[in-house]
């Protein structure tokens, strides 16, 4: 019985993605399963396989072929009406979240005049390209993408609308391999990067993010009827910095009010999604790049709380 001479192929460290081989005279003609792999994971794949087909006997040239599933990737806006309302930091720690959860998460840091994502992930890593493809930077789990990764660090963007919104389209357009959904952390507001972003991604939905006064939920109000009006559900609102405990005398105050979001959306015929709490150690690990989402805690039970309902939302858990 004639021995196969790619067999050694069947022991090589990723021999599950090995579909089909086969030998024709001298030439290899290998199928490879590359779902969930980036651009640049994918060549290396390929250039591994291809120099361990060269090094059979009998072998002097290998045809690959590469063949992936669509992954069914859902896009969620992290918006709210103004500025200050810890809409970043969540949108961080609710990627962290969902990965803790099991899912294959993106962010993509759409706040263009003022990223703060790569200080929220603990990254100065600059993306690889893949041609004009950017491939995004992994930290704690997520995919990450900003245009704080592209420039240098306290950097004035002096952009007009169309090169902000160019500048999303080059963050949406990345290789996100098999991230299932994508959390798009938007500027404060309704312009120029929201309605690309509507236009570009066509979101599954929004998530409103409002602090408990009247200021800001008279803002947010307005980032709902945006996305009401253009036909992009609002999966729920979160109220932020709800209630700060004392550390010294562990006393609850609440300086931005309680419950001034959930009877918002309410009144709105909204989900409530959750409320956090104002938090000295949330802003503390925030500021060293570590997502307390990530870390056994209070903080991490809240945010995995919060990312179990936004999952329900979409209709999509995947929770263990």
């Amino acid at each position: 019985m004639t021995s196969d001479p790619l067999s050694p192929l069947d022991t090589h460290l990723h021999a599950d993605r090995l579909k089909s081989r086969r030998l024709e005279g001298s030439v290899a003609r290998l199928l490879i399963d590359a779902s969930g792999l980036d651009a640049l994971e994918r060549k290396a794949m390929e250039e591994e396989f291809r120099s361990a087909a060269l090094a059979l006997p009998g072998v002097e040239e290998v045809r690959i072929g590469m063949t992936a599933a669509k992954v069914e990737r859902a896009f969620v806006a992290v918006a709210s009406g103004k500025g200050g309302v810890g809409k970043s930091t969540l949108s961080a720690n609710l990627a962290v979240a969902l990965a803790q959860l099991g899912q294959k998460v993106g962010l993509v840091d759409a706040d263009i005049y003022g990223p703060s994502q790569p200080k929220l992930f603990g990254t100065s890593e600059k993306p690889k390209a893949e041609g004009k493809t950017l491939i995004p930077v992994t930290a704690h789990g997520v995919k990450m993408l900003s245009v704080g990764q592209l420039v240098e660090p306290g950097t004035a963007l002096a952009w007009r609308g169309p090169m902000a919104a160019g500048a999303l389209n080059q963050l949406l357009d990345a290789d996100w391999g098999d991230a299932e959904i994508v959390l798009i952390d938007l500027p404060p507001g309704t312009g120029d990067v929201q309605l690309s972003l509507i236009s570009k991604a066509r979101p599954a939905g929004a998530v409103i993010v409002s602090t408990p006064q009247d200021l800001a939920l008279i803002d947010a109000t307005r980032a709902i009827d945006l996305f009401g009006k253009t036909d992009v559900p609002v999966l729920g609102v979160v109220e932020n910095m709800a209630g700060f405990a004392c550390p010294h005398c562990g006393e609850t105050s609440d300086p931005f009010g309680k419950g001034g979001a959930e009877a918002s959306a309410k009144e709105l015929g909204l989900p409530f999604l959750g409320r956090l709490p104002l938090s000295a150690s949330i802003r503390l690990a925030s500021d060293q790049g570590a997502p307390p989402a990530a870390d056994e805690g209070p903080a991490q039970d809240a945010f995995i709380d919060l990312a179990k309902k936004l999952l329900d939302a979409l209709g999509s858990r995947k929770a263990g």
